[in-house]
């Protein structure tokens, strides 16, 4: 399932209800799990992730992360257990065996075979169909894969342990495993396999993997067959052939193209210290003002850290070695003098003073990076274009009405025009007619056909002329408005009606959690996918990005919390929107309320 690459839709911290849930769920799961475990593997107060993604099938699972490890995953509501998981608590599966050599296949997408499987002298698990089960390997009791029963026990033993017997979900080494800190299986000593003489049956091996062979063609689970020649040293060299060494081959592989990332994937915590620390004396030395203070801390990360992040790297605090905002604060104001931290409410944070004459900071040199706010936000990807606002003109369409009156002027109905051509015609047919007043040249006299195309029934008795700015007016409120589009370097589109304005409005879900919804970003040129990133990026926050029923191509765009303020400031000052084309601004969360 995990062979292949994954996509993130969203990943949030867990809330309390549902943490209590998810420990409820792994204790009916997994029963053998004592409460003592439950604790560890779900804390009460530890950061736990819930990370929401797609995998390249199109199926969508849940993961469950505590400190960049994923413990579970939730497949179509089914909890499984990941290696990381099952190399602490081994025993909560029941377990197939299999040669070492089976492994690549397993972690190229094969599941495992019946002939495969080595029986303990106790016999085979007892599991029915569907069951969760592990696989581990000959002389090491830390699982490698995890799936589901392909048959019963009973069954396995009546097909003569031909055919499929575990459909593997997750294995050492994918992509689920690479999601987090991608450390090795540890040693633990099978056993079973000590002392059965495993060493004195190469032939017994080979055959084996010879039947797993043939039985995953027939299930058609492998495109072409191994190459590879099983050593002679298979099963009994696991300890010198170990996982670790075949990782450590697969990077070195990777790591030829990229040589100057080196420090980066050695040291990612103390990279991102570094990050944090440059970011930090950037806002306070560009960012941020005296007047200012105090600062909410959230504040300062979210407008000013994020801010000065250099293009191309993200700042993430949990991947430094200081996981939360208020322990990096407080390291700059203990070990660097550079803040004063204090709670000025309960639970919330403020920098309260800055050291601004503190050397450090009078040393610190603003990088010539141009920063966020002026590179384009919208950039999901190297050598996207700059984004321009379009030009956006209120025409009008002459209507079956108001025919008779552009008829001189050779418009037929549906002739778009602007408002100076419209204004221009019926100037010169006024005057072509001598329509205007001769005592008061600011009124028109009304003739049979300007009473047709104007004046209501009700008025053909009564108005006998009208101001040049009611004809004027009236005239446009009768032709069907239309409007015109030009985008740079592009043909004109023009349309009927009024033009959408860019939708933002506020949404609750759940009981106290609420959501920001943007909608018709595409009239506007705009890429959906790109305004949900840089709005993520602004706000930290999940965005999620969905079809809108019934409309053709286009995605509604939905960000967690009120974020209509940030929304505004991106749509106004970065895409220079016009005000008029964005709907739902005041609906911001007031100045000194809680959001």
């Amino acid at each position: 399932m995990f062979v292949r690459p994954f996509r993130v839709k969203s990943n949030t911290a867990i809330k309390g209800s549902d943490r209590r849930k998810l420990k409820a769920d792994i204790a009916a799961a997994f029963p053998s799990l004592s409460a003592e475990d439950l604790s560890e593997l779900v804390p009460n107060k530890e950061e736990l992730n819930v990370v929401k993604i797609y995998v390249h099938k199109g199926d969508s699972v849940t993961l469950y992360v505590l400190q960049r490890n994923p413990l579970f995953f939730e497949l179509e509501k089914r909890l499984y257990p990941t290696v990381y998981v099952l190399w602490r608590y081994p025993a909560i599966l029941p377990t197939f065996r299999t040669w070492p050599p089976v492994l690549q296949k397993l972690i190229g997408g094969a599941d495992l075979m019946l002939p495969g499987v080595v029986a303990p002298s106790s016999g085979l698990p007892d599991v029915k169909q569907g069951d969760c089960c592990s696989v581990t390997l000959v002389h090491n009791r830390a699982p490698v894969a995890v799936g589901t029963a392909a048959v019963s026990r009973d069954e396995m033993h009546s097909l003569g342990m031909k055919g499929r017997g575990v459909c593997v979900l997750h294995t050492y080494m994918d992509n689920l495993w690479a999601f987090g800190d991608k450390s090795c299986p540890p040693s633990l000593p099978d056993t079973e396999s000590e002392g059965h003489g495993v060493n004195g049956e190469e032939y017994e091996v080979d055959e084996m993997e010879e039947e797993v062979e043939e039985e995953a063609e027939k299930c058609a689970e492998e495109e072409q067959s191994s190459s590879q020649t099983v050593i002679d040293h298979a099963c009994s060299g696991f300890e010198e052939m170990s996982l670790a060494e075949q990782e450590e081959e697969k990077d070195d592989k990777g790591n030829e193209e990229e040589d100057g990332n080196q420090d980066d994937q050695k040291m990612p915590q103390e990279a991102m210290d570094a990050l944090l620390l440059q970011c930090f004396l950037h806002a306070l030395k560009s960012k941020v003002k005296k007047t200012e203070l105090p600062l909410l801390t959230s504040t300062f990360l979210r407008n000013h850290m994020f801010a000065c992040c250099p293009s191309g790297k993200q700042l993430d605090i949990k991947k430094s070695s200081y996981k939360k905002l208020s322990k990096f604060l407080q390291a700059m104001q203990k070990q660097h003098n550079l803040v004063r931290v204090k709670e000025l409410a309960k639970g919330v944070e403020s920098i309260v003073e800055v050291d601004w004459k503190n050397s450090e900071l009078r040393s610190f040199k603003v990088p010539e990076e141009t920063d966020v706010e002026e590179t384009p936000v919208q950039d999901g990807g190297e050598g996207e274009p700059l984004y321009h606002p379009p030009e956006i003109t209120t025409l009008y369409s002459v209507s079956a009405r108001l025919e008779p009156l552009f008829l001189d002027a050779k418009k037929r109905k549906g002739t778009i025009l602007q408002p100076a051509d419209v204004r221009h015609i019926v100037t010169e047919y006024v005057k072509k007619n001598e329509l205007v007043d001769v005592n008061n040249k600011n009124y028109v006299t009304i003739n049979p056909t300007l009473c047709d195309c104007l004046l209501e029934k009700s008025e053909y008795q009564e108005v006998e002329s009208l101001k040049w700015d009611d004809l004027f007016s009236r005239t446009l409120e009768r032709m069907q408005e239309c409007y015109q589009v030009v985008f740079p370097g592009q043909a004109p589109i023009k349309k009927k009606g009024h033009i959408e304005p860019i939708d933002i409005s506020v949404a609750s879900r759940g009981s106290n959690k609420k959501v920001t919804l943007i909608k018709n970003l595409e009239v506007y040129g705009l890429d959906p996918a790109v305004v949900a990133t840089a709005l993520q990026r602004r706000v930290q926050a999940s965005s999620v990005l969905q079809p809108i029923p019934g409309s053709k191509d286009k995605v509604l765009v939905q960000i967690q919390g009120n974020q209509i303020h940030q929304v505004g400031n991106l749509l106004l000052d970065h895409y220079q929107i016009p005000r008029k084309y964005i709907q739902g601004l005041d609906k911001a969360p007031k100045g000194g309320k809680k959001k």
